[in-house]
């Protein structure tokens, strides 16, 4: 016998099922849209991690490719009996730094630790969980590999055409494992110059720590000052200084390749100082890189004004030479405040920087008599040093020309002192023990006839 079905039953249970699938509709949307939400962000951040790499790496591009510029540069501004001996230097500190600096100098620059971090001996898994950047690694360990490699090359020239190669290669080894890594690690690694926190020793001597955005103190500074005292050590030239305690000019075999090497120097510093920023997916990174670049600019460009019209008053004719040294200084100037200062500030710093470079070339090699054949030790270390100082008075934000006081300018003087002491004093440590116990200069005879073909076995000219 068939049931009889209750028609009005039947629709009662029909709109409650759809009644039940209306309800749930919203909870199912609502899972859909946060799924897809979710799928977008993710996919959002993917991307710009992907941007930020490759502007990271595209920076460290250009600055490897600085290499060659102070390879022309340091040639260029020497003889040519001493070319090769120049360019296989420029070649083998690189190659030497990248090993030495991924196998220790990165663990104790970036590592843990009070005075310098500890060495992770490859382990670079462990780096990564100390560097939270967002950023690969690897990327990161060869960003920071170029700039290791910049500080050591810059002591080549400073000592150029009376230095043994093997000695090169040894001090080259101590500069890029610990007297680089360990200011780095003060003034980037976490250490205590760099140290904001509340109750820090930087933040209860001066309410501020140091600044320094892209390496005026930590590269340049530290590669100039360990010039100028291994340039001390060395000894001048053959024939720099008269009898008479006079100096005398050595003019370098080729000013066009040294006027070609500042080019690329000029536009390599265009990844040295808006690649520090190690990011550009976002507007504010944009307009940060967009600052920083237009700032290093400019002062490139003061620089080179300041020292032409200053040779030009001072020597009665505008030396190509120094208005080249003089850009290179304004561009070392601006590397630490890049960030922070306006564009007027910029071309005050490279004006500043160029012109103080004259006057330190002329007191280091007249006055304290130490014979620096590319004008290292004031362009990289006087220049570095003053350029990390002056972000105190031109920093937009606490710097004591826009009402900020003194603060900041305590910091960047404190600062740039210890770091200056402590290449300058590792440098000379070094240097004195090397000299003693192997020498550091070739003999009279190598000097006089040229490093190539004695210390390499070739010539960088054959015509």
């Amino acid at each position: 016998m068939m049931k009889f079905i209750d028609k009005a039953d039947v629709f009662r249970r029909t709109l409650m099922l759809v009644a039940l699938g209306v309800c749930a509709l919203p909870s199912v949307k609502a899972q859909e849209i946060s799924d897809g939400t979710a799928s977008v962000s993710e996919a959002l951040g993917e991307l710009a991690t992907g941007v930020n790499t490759v502007w990271m790496l595209l920076a460290a591009m250009l600055v490897f490719f600085m290499q060659p510029g102070f390879a022309l540069v340091e040639a260029g501004f020497t003889r040519t009996k001493n070319t090769a001996n120049i360019l296989m230097k420029n070649l083998v500190d690189f190659m030497f730094g990248s090993l030495l600096f991924w196998l220790v100098g990165f663990g104790i620059m970036f590592g843990v630790g009070a005075f310098a971090g500890k060495p992770h001996f490859i382990d670079l898994e462990l780096m990564a969980e100390l560097i939270d950047n967002g950023l690969p690694i690897e990327g990161f360990l060869i960003f920071q590999t170029v700039f290791c490699a910049t500080s050591a090359t810059i002591v080549s020239g400073a000592m150029a055409e009376r230095t043994k190669f093997s000695m090169y290669l040894v001090y080259t080894v101590f500069i890029s494992v610990l007297i680089y890594p360990v200011s780095g690690h003060w003034t980037w690694g976490g250490g205590w110059l760099m140290n904001g926190e509340e109750g820090s020793f930087m933040m209860d001597l001066f309410g501020y720590a140091s600044h320094d955005f892209a390496g005026s103190m930590v590269v340049h500074s530290v590669g100039g000052w360990i010039s100028l005292v291994g340039a001390a050590v060395l000894g001048p030239r053959l024939g720099k200084y008269g009898k008479d305690g006079k100096s005398r000019a050595i003019p370098g075999h080729n000013l066009t390749i040294a006027c070609l090497g500042v080019f690329i120097l000029w536009f390599g510093w265009f990844g040295f100082n808006p690649g520090s920023q190690l990011a550009a997916a976002t507007s504010a990174d944009q307009t940060a890189i967009s600052l920083v670049f237009l700032n290093t600019n400019l002062a490139a460009c003061a620089g080179g004004f300041a020292s032409l019209f200053v040779s030009w008053f001072k020597y009665g004719k505008p030396s190509l030479s120094l208005t080249l040294n003089g850009v290179l200084a304004g561009l070392v100037g601006i590397t630490a405040g890049c960030d922070v200062v306006s564009p007027l500030g910029a071309v005050i710093i490279g004006l500043v920087s160029g012109a103080v470079m004259i006057y330190s070339v002329d007191f280091i090699d007249h006055k304290l008599k130490i014979d620096d054949p590319v004008g290292a030790s004031s362009v990289h270390g006087v220049c570095g040093t003053l350029g990390t100082i002056l972000v105190g008075l031109f920093a937009v934000d606490g710097g004591a020309f826009y009402g900020g006081g003194f603060g900041l300018l305590g910091a960047q003087v404190f600062a740039s002192l210890v770091v200056a002491a402590w290449a300058a004093g590792m440098g000379f440590i070094l240097f004195k023990v090397l000299d003693k116990v192997f020498g550091l200069r070739v003999s009279k005879r190598i000097e006089e006839e040229g490093l190539d073909v004695y210390e390499h076995g070739e010539s960088a000219y054959n015509a």
